[in-house]
């Protein structure tokens, strides 16, 4: 591109509210390579390309957010430069020279280079910031020792009851298991009662282009080459000036798959790939927590590799943010399963999110309740999100985590009335898999908000710190016990000792079981109903009468959680996607 083609681009991106680089690259008219090494020519400076030769005193993240790295003793050049923005313009327009021992580079080389070179410290920033900055919001280091004694005493207490008084202590533990079944349980039921619409009321005026602010888009990928084809075409359909979009695609390391296919397409100019280094644990957060010392969106928005959020959903975030108090720091969008027929599982997790994303969290939302985020879709105030360290390592439901660090630090969680199709595992050891991954993860969430009561309750006030106990602890407790609960109170009406209880325990025990089977079948069933009328899928309807036998399943996952939070409570349970038979939400209707 000759010098004149150049300064007007530079004009026109100034006119339109962005800069030439982002102007020409993300809208995809140039590559980045071509643009910097034209820019070089212009400057008349050397131009480097590949892995730098990065000196050691380079600093992540510093100088890939500056564009300016320094090179070691052998390289070329001193420093190597991709300028960008209102700097373009200031060497093009006006001629300013640069130092001599400057050369020039594309972004793209400088990020790579200095991830390579410093990839010790950015593994060790991403796996343990958190633990560092603060360590009592990490889930690193487990439970400590007042847990393990109150954890060995319940047990050891349990297992004397069982061999001296065994009824005694069956009927103390479902007291137990019913408080906690009896605290998510009233959630569910009060959110019903909640009306929230599934999408906007009345759509906001259209922000022009140039008045948006930049957006950072952050998918981390593992083993997802099946899928690529259609999160690009997802990422590419959003509606949002492809100049104002950050989106980053993190693989790991040793994912040659996802490499290949990446390397077999091109691009958008407006997406990256950053290869996270080598590190343990090898979870989502981690990978995410390397990309996001690296954003440069005013706000930052998470997607999995399924997904296809609707176009328009960037631009309704700004929205609200922009009418919402400085305390909302988080959106949650509604999460919708898109291959719906592919089997009765995918019926029932159809089910299950309308409940969950549809009537649940946005009720939570509204009674300044702490929101356990999903792990896609929750779109986030930038500098909010780096204040609290990103996202917990060591944690397998970082989603859940992240919501309860927000409530603790003050913040709020808003309902995004926004959709995000998801895709939803079709077989049952997938599902198991997965589910088996969410469970273990509330436990880690309890473990780690449970570490000091005290200041739990102090920072989020009696109600809400009761509300995060119910959702994560309260929730576990509630999906293992519910088989036996079921059981006791089955027990209780066919021996009759409903009606005819022996002794004060009995008639506590038969009380609170005739209530939880009353309150538990009302529980499983109106949220499912009233989520399916708002989206209106009637189809699904007769399905509802299987969440009892689905929630079963829900209590084997429970129990492989548990045990895996004991033996493996690092081990990420990968979802395979791009294996679905069925899009559109088949079934929903007829």
């Amino acid at each position: 591109m000759p010098r004149p083609s150049l300064e007007d681009a530079t004009v026109l991106a100034a006119e339109g509210g962005v800069s030439a680089d982002e102007a020409l690259i993300r809208s995809g008219r140039i590559s980045e390579e071509c643009y910097f090494r034209l820019l070089a020519a212009e400057l008349d400076l050397p131009f480097l390309d590949g892995l730098l030769d990065v000196h050691c005193r380079a600093r992540f993240p510093e100088a890939i957010l500056a564009g300016l790295v320094p090179l070691g003793p052998a390289a070329a050049a001193q420093y190597a430069y991709a300028p960008r923005g209102e700097v373009v313009a200031g060497l093009l327009v006006r001629r300013i020279r640069l130092a001599g021992g400057i050369a020039i580079t594309t972004p793209a080389s400088i990020r790579r280079s200095v991830i390579a070179a410093r990839g010790e410290q950015v593994a060790a920033l991403a796996a343990n910031g958190l633990a560092h900055h603060s360590p009592r919001f990490s889930y690193r280091g487990g439970a400590n020792r007042r847990q393990f004694a109150v954890g060995y005493a319940f047990g050891f207490a349990s297992g004397i009851g069982a061999v001296l008084a065994p009824e005694a202590t069956w009927t103390a533990a479902s007291l137990l298991l019913g408080i906690a079944f009896l605290g998510s349980t009233s959630l569910r039921l009060a959110s019903v009662l909640e009306p929230v619409p599934v999408s906007p009321p009345r759509l906001p005026p259209r922000t022009a282009d140039r008045d948006l602010p930049v957006y950072t888009i952050l998918v981390a990928l593992y083993r997802e080459a099946r899928v690529l084809p259609r999160l690009l075409a997802a990422l590419e359909a959003i509606d949002y000036p492809a100049a104002k979009l950050d989106a980053k695609l993190i693989i790991e390391a040793d994912d040659r798959e996802t490499a290949a296919a990446l390397a077999g397409v091109r691009l958008p100019g407006f997406i990256e790939v950053i290869t996270a280094p080598p590190g343990e644990p090898r979870t989502k957060p981690r990978a995410l927590n390397v990309a996001l010392p690296l954003a440069r969106g005013e706000f930052v928005t998470v997607y999995d590799a399924e997904d296809v959020p609707d176009p328009d959903q960037l631009r309704l975030a700004v929205s609200v943010f922009e009418r919402s108090a400085p305390q909302v720091a988080c959106l949650q969008a509604r999460l919708v399963i898109d291959n719906t027929g592919d089997s009765w599982l995918t019926r029932m997790f159809t089910i299950e999110y309308a409940a969950l994303f549809d009537v649940l969290n946005p009720a939570l939302a509204r009674f300044d309740l702490p929101v356990l985020l999903g792990g896609t879709s929750n779109h986030f105030r930038r500098p909010v999100l780096q204040a609290l360290g990103g996202w917990d390592a060591w944690n397998v439901t970082e989603d859940a985590d992240l919501g309860i660090r927000l409530a603790a630090a003050g913040y709020r969680v808003a309902d995004l009335p926004s959709a995000t199709r998801e895709e939803a595992p079709a077989h049952l050891g997938a599902w198991l898999r997965q589910r088996t991954r969410w469970m273990k993860g509330l436990l880690q969430v309890s473990v780690t908000h449970s570490r000091s009561p005290a200041a739990l309750f102090r920072e989020l006030g009696t109600a809400r710190a009761l509300g995060a106990l119910a959702l994560t602890f309260g929730s576990v407790a509630s999906a293992a016990g519910f088989p036996f609960l079921m059981v006791l109170a089955l027990d209780a009406v066919l021996t009759g000792r409903l009606f005819q209880p022996q002794s004060l325990l009995d008639i506590t025990a038969a009380a609170v079981g005739s209530t939880l089977f009353a309150a538990g079948l009302l529980a499983l069933t109106l949220p499912p109903i009233e989520a399916l009328r708002r989206r209106r899928w009637p189809g699904l309807l007769a399905h509802v009468a299987l969440m009892p036998a689905y929630y079963c399943l829900v209590s084997v996952a429970a129990w492989r959680g548990l045990l895996e939070f004991v033996l493996q409570p690092q081990r990420w349970n990968k979802t395979e996607h791009g294996l679905s038979r069925t899009t559109g939400g088949a079934g929903l209707t007829g």
